[in-house]
């Protein structure tokens, strides 16, 4: 079900970013929303009913800015990339954005990162490297 859902949002992504040439980034994600909404409504009426979404101001705040500013917005952005730059080169750019994740999370956060860690997101971003070198 797993290998599914990510081989289903790679294809997702294909065809927003072929799509994002012909309609613009923010009519993708817009349509994108549209088309999704009958399959999360009943998973999110059920959780409603069932008393499993709570949360106080903060969170609510919180969850309002993921889901507008980084998720919706964001999506704008991503979109106008994926048809300016190509879907291939710019969906590998992506890959590396874990291992920037961890590196401003070290530096600004102070969080320690485990030896493990730092190599796999290394071995990511020396195999995208890797990648991108080989197709020029």
């Amino acid at each position: 079900l797993l290998l599914a859902a990510v081989a289903l949002a790679g294809l997702g992504y294909a065809e927003g970013g072929r799509l994002a040439r012909e309609l613009s980034g923010w009519r993708v994600i817009c349509w994108a929303l549209v088309l999704a909404a009958p399959f999360l409504l009943p998973p999110v009426a059920i959780a409603v009913a069932r008393g499993g979404i709570a949360g106080d101001g903060r969170a609510w705040a919180a969850f309002a800015y993921i889901s507008v500013v980084s998720m919706f917005l964001g999506f704008f952005a991503w979109y106008r990339g994926l048809a300016l730059g190509g879907i291939a080169r710019v969906g590998q750019v992506q890959l590396v954005q874990p291992a920037l994740t961890l590196a401003w999370a070290a530096l600004l956060l102070g969080e320690t990162i485990d030896w493990a860690t730092a190599f796999a997101a290394l071995l990511v971003v020396g195999t995208v490297a890797l990648g991108r070198r080989v197709r020029r």
